[in-house]
């Protein structure tokens, strides 16, 4: 499928990859309708800054609407649902707004996609699915384990995507992206976190347990991966995993971005940033064997060249300040 002059709806274009995708589905000529969380601010999250902004229709509303889900889907071409409730450690303290947000708003977009007859969907799931690694590199024949409430929704909510394929012939794909990483992150990302706080002019640096290792990779790729599945009729029906295949320990990612930013600044364990010890997920890495031969899809970022490309932009002072450094946000 040539996404060009297509009309594309992403959820959760307001957010940290749905900003990104929609600057690229633009560059592409896509048609698109970015959804951003509905406020009485009337405040767009990341697509304020886009360049592109008067390139796309932005539409403010919520996913765990049935109705309205059926009204901004008619003439939609293709769906790539990225919202969500994504943040681990509020899982603990709202499990059931995650039950809300994750799984019926998946439920909801799939329904109207199939109403309205649209040509792909593109939904979002997540490595953290697959729990602690009992396997690597995981490919996606991985078992799936619930060591969350954000995990164990994601998992019904990719369920819930893949029954409307089975039940419906619904034309859907689900992008499984492992950790990604890039400007525009959430503070309560850890490499948001040490960058931030590094930036910031802090000594020491507070985050939780550095021993688990995870498969990051840079934002741009992420996207490139979802359009690639998207672009792919041999992806239809199949569970995708987006990553990079290197494995790499979160101390040693501070010590890189130490590195990188000549910096010489402490790690302190902040407690409150632990995870429960059944719930922390100790190890990932990513098999990228079935998107690479279903689509040609292989990242471009390194690692180092990644995290460059994000330190220059969290260091802007522009850009700092648009965070609260000093509070820990769940």
């Amino acid at each position: 499928m040539n996404l060009s002059n297509k009309k594309i709806l992403i959820t959760g274009a307001d957010g940290f990859i749905g900003s990104h995708l929609t600057e690229m589905l633009v560059q592409k000529g896509a048609k698109v309708t970015a959804l951003s969380y509905y406020n009485s601010f009337n405040y767009w999250g990341w697509l304020e800054v886009l360049d592109c902004l008067n390139d796309i229709e932005v539409v403010s509303g919520d996913v765990r609407d049935p109705h309205f889900c059926k009204e901004i889907i008619k003439d939609i071409d293709v769906v790539f649902h990225l919202a969500a409730l994504i943040a681990i450690p509020y899982s603990y303290v709202a499990p059931d707004s995650y039950v809300d947000t994750n799984i019926k708003g998946t439920l909801n977009i799939c329904q109207a996609a199939k109403e309205n007859g649209c040509e792909r969907v593109i939904h979002t799931s997540t490595s953290e699915v697959y729990g602690t690694a009992q396997y690597v590199p995981i490919d996606e024949k991985h078992s799936l384990q619930p060591q969350s409430p954000y995990s164990a929704t994601k998992i019904g909510a990719d369920a819930m995507a893949m029954s409307f394929h089975s039940a419906f012939d619904l034309p859907v794909t689900t992008a499984r992206p492992f950790n990604t990483y890039g400007p525009r992150q959430s503070a309560r990302a850890v490499i948001p976190t040490i960058i931030g706080q590094i930036a910031a002019g802090k000594k020491h640096i507070k985050l939780g347990d550095l021993t688990p290792t995870r498969d990051f990779n840079y934002v741009l790729d992420t996207c490139r991966g979802f359009i690639a599945l998207a672009e792919s009729d041999k992806t239809i029906g199949e569970v995708i995993n987006i990553g990079s295949g290197v494995e790499i320990s979160v101390g040693d990612t501070l010590n890189l971005i130490k590195k990188i930013m000549n910096s010489d600044v402490e790690f302190i364990t902040d407690k409150q940033r632990l995870r429960p010890e059944k719930s922390e997920v100790f190890r990932l890495c990513c098999d990228n064997t079935k998107i690479h031969e279903l689509t040609g899809f292989l990242p471009e970022y390194s690692l180092k060249k990644g995290l460059k490309a994000t330190i220059d932009w969290f260091t802007s002072s522009d850009n700092l300040s648009r965070y609260k450094i000093d509070i820990y946000n769940v």
